[in-house]
C-alpha cells in the first residue's frame, strides 16, 4: 500500500508544529507496545507526540474499529504512527489493513525467533503481564503487596525478608522505586525514611541496621528536593532549599560511612535506578561467600 506521509517543517519551531498522532495498540495491556515505541520516540526529542494507547483489542469487530480510528488520523495535518505488539494472526491482520503506518513489533521478532527455532510460537494474547505464567503473576502480587506493607517505613515485620531496602529521605523517589521494581520484577522491597533524628548516630536507623547489605540509597539535588517537597508542603521548611541541602548531605555522609550503593534520582528515570539495583543485587548474589 502506496502512503502519503505528511512531512514535518523542522525550521518552524517545535512548539508551533502540530503534534506527531502515536498510537500503542496491543491485544493485551499495550505495555510493551508502550515501551519499545517510546524507547524509540525518545531518540526525536524535537518532535511533540500526542499518544494514545488502545488496548484488549480481542475481536476482529474492534481491531476494524481501530483501523477506523486510525484512518480518520490519516487526514490529519502530520502522518500519524501506530505500535502494535498483538499476537492474534487476526487481529493483527485487520490492524495492518489500515493506512495508518504501522511498526509491528510481533511480527519483526516474532518470525525471527520462529526461524531461530524451528518451532512455531503460540501466538495468543496476555502471556507476558496478564496471567498466562501464573506462578511468575502470583510472585508479583506477593511483591507488590509487600511493598504496599513496608513503604515508607509503616511496617517492620518481615523486613529480613526484602530484598532490597530504600533508605532515603523523604520524597527522594522511594516509593515509585520501590512499586516498580515489585511489579515489573516480582522483587520484595521495603524502602525506609531517613528523618532528622537519624542523623543523630553514625549507624543506620535501628530497624534497618542488622540489614545494611540489603539497604541501597537514594539521593538527588537539593534544588529538585526542594522543588518536589514545596509541591506538598509550599513554603514550609520542610521544603526549603537549606533543610533539603542538610538531609541530602547528612544521608550521603551515612551511605559513604556504611558502604551502601546510591543511585541519584534526579539524574534517573525509574526504570533506569531499577535496572541499576537490579544490577547490583545481581553483582551481589554473584560474589562467593
Amino acid at each position: 500500500m502506496k502512503l502519503t506521509m505528511a512531512v514535518i517543517d523542522t525550521d518552524t519551531p517545535a512548539s508551533d508544529r502540530p503534534a506527531v498522532p502515536v498510537f500503542f495498540l496491543s491485544d493485551s495491556t499495550g505495555i510493551s507496545a508502550e515501551t519499545m515505541g517510546n524507547a524509540l520516540l525518545i531518540q526525536f526529542p524535537d518532535l511533540r507526540f500526542e499518544r494514545r494507547l488502545i488496548p484488549f483489542i480481542s475481536t476482529i469487530e474492534e481491531a476494524r474499529r481501530v483501523v477506523a480510528i486510525l484512518d480518520a488520523a490519516m487526514d490529519g495535518p502530520v502522518t500519524p504512527l501506530a505500535f502494535t505488539t498483538a499476537a492474534v494472526d487476526e487481529i493483527r491482520e485487520v490492524l495492518q489493513s489500515s493506512r495508518c503506518p504501522l511498526i509491528d513489533f510481533f511480527d519483526i521478532h516474532m518470525s525471527r525467533v520462529e526461524s531461530i527455532l524451528g518451532v512455531r510460537g503460540l501466538r495468543v494474547a496476555s502471556r507476558l503481564h496478564g496471567v498466562g505464567d501464573i506462578k511468575r503473576y502470583n510472585a508479583r502480587m506477593a511483591a507488590v503487596e509487600y511493598a504496599i506493607e513496608h513503604d515508607d517505613g509503616q511496617s517492620t515485620r518481615a523486613l529480613d525478608k526484602a530484598d532490597v531496602i530504600l533508605i532515603a529521605p523523604s520524597r527522594c523517589g522511594k516509593t515509585p522505586t520501590t512499586m516498580y521494581l515489585a511489579l515489573q520484577h516480582g522483587i520484595f522491597v521495603a524502602n525506609y525514611p531517613l528523618v532528622e533524628d537519624d542523623f543523630d548516630t553514625a549507624d543506620l536507623p535501628r530497624p534497618v541496621r542488622r540489614l545494611r547489605d540489603h539497604c541501597f540509597g537514594l539521593t538527588t539535588t537539593p534544588a529538585r528536593l526542594s522543588q518536589v517537597r514545596q509541591e506538598r508542603r509550599p513554603n514550609s521548611r520542610y521544603a526549603s532549599l537549606e533543610q533539603c541541602t542538610y538531609e541530602l548531605r547528612q544521608a550521603e555522609a551515612l551511605y559513604h560511612r556504611q558502604r551502601i550503593p546510591v543511585v541519584n534520582s534526579s539524574a534517573k528515570s525509574v526504570e533506569e535506578m531499577s535496572t541499576v539495583i537490579l544490577q547490583t543485587l545481581q553483582r551481589s548474589s554473584s560474589r562467593p561467600a
